[in-house]
């Protein structure tokens, strides 16, 4: 069969092939699941019987390690397409797969099932490791939704991460960027007053927004909404990348 007629499954076995052999792409998530799982635990063994305002907000505590595996995960999603750009393995990979929405479908495909796995792996890590150690209401409304933002955020800023690097068409450029922004940027300027509105709607705060139990006054959308502004940053970000690499010199 030709490979430009191959279809989107075997595109993916490819891209599996790359992702199961190359360290610095499996690494990654592996070390997103046990920051994600490994904090969350630590957390509800240190303060969760003492701090009030983690048993008022469980979510917050739950989810903590995710403050830090987040940062993993978006370097997965940087690496899935940037190293091929800094690498200029992107033109072979264009030789044998020439339909580039179909090559570039793969590496989101395969993007996302991973992001799912290590999702699932760490929320349900977390809640079992802080459940064990603060007693609270796990099988309720809100526990629900925040174990599913829990699995569902991981995916959303892999493919937000994958796209703009697609865009960028640059590693280095791609890691400067948006790892500090996913890192830094936004709880910084959450803290100013001017812009603090204006933060809210970014995806990575948006999306964490999900992730709580209680409900914040300030924040101007329900939980829900916030992992929908996710998803739609995410979207807009896949659908530049595609145009980008569609319509740019590889």
């Amino acid at each position: 069969m030709s490979t430009r007629t191959a279809p989107l499954g075997q595109v993916l076995r490819s891209e599996r092939i790359k992702f199961t052999t190359l360290r610095s792409l499996w690494l990654p998530p592996l070390i997103a699941v046990l920051l994600t799982a490994g904090f969350g635990t630590a957390v509800g063994a240190a303060v969760g019987g003492k701090d009030d305002s983690l048993v008022q907000d469980p979510g917050v505590g739950i989810h903590y390690g995710l403050n830090f595996g987040q940062a993993a995960l978006a370097c997965f999603g940087i690496l899935l397409i940037g190293q091929e750009f800094s690498s200029r393995m992107i033109g072979v990979s264009l030789t044998a797969v020439p339909l580039r929405g179909r090559l570039y479908g793969g590496k989101l495909l395969l993007g996302v099932l991973v992001a799912l796995g290590a999702g699932l792996a760490g929320t349900a890590g977390s809640f079992a490791g802080y459940a064990a150690f603060v007693p609270g209401d796990w099988d309720g409304p809100a526990a629900v939704r925040s174990a599913t933002a829990g699995v569902l955020y991981p995916v959303l800023l892999v493919v937000l991460c994958l796209g703009l690097t697609a865009v960028l068409r640059n590693l280095t450029a791609a890691m400067g960027l948006l790892v500090p922004t996913v890192f830094l940027l936004s709880p910084l300027l959450s803290g100013v007053p001017g812009v603090r509105y204006a933060v809210q709607f970014l995806p990575d705060r948006a999306g964490q927004y999900a992730l709580r139990y209680a409900d914040d006054p300030e924040i101007a959308y329900g939980h829900w909404t916030g992992l929908l502004i996710m998803a739609l940053w995410a979207a807009a970000a896949a659908y530049a990348g595609l145009r980008t690499l569609r319509r740019r010199d590889a």
